[in-house]
């Protein structure tokens, strides 16, 4: 019962690492990886929409906001995932 509840005590914190957050050093000031990902994000939905749109593609896509931030949040995830493995 005691282990079940020292258990139940440790889990939430199971994923902390002592590493610190991920940061990319720019003209000496230091700025998180989220924020690089979400620039590549947003820079790669930018391309994949001239794209859609040079193909015709972008004419048959009913509701552009959503399906364009989808692609630009997994493009986002996707660079996070390879550039700092998180």
């Amino acid at each position: 019962m005691r282990a079940c509840i020292a258990l139940a005590a440790v889990l939430p914190v199971a994923g902390c690492a002592p590493l610190g957050a991920p940061t990319i050093a720019l003209f000496g000031a230091y700025f998180p990886s989220w924020l690089a990902s979400a620039l590549a994000g947003i820079l790669g939905a930018v391309l994949v929409r001239l794209v859609f749109v040079r193909a015709g593609i972008d004419d048959a896509i009913p509701v552009r906001l959503p399906v364009y931030v989808c692609i630009a949040l997994g493009l986002g995830f996707l660079f996070s995932h390879l550039g700092f493995g998180r």
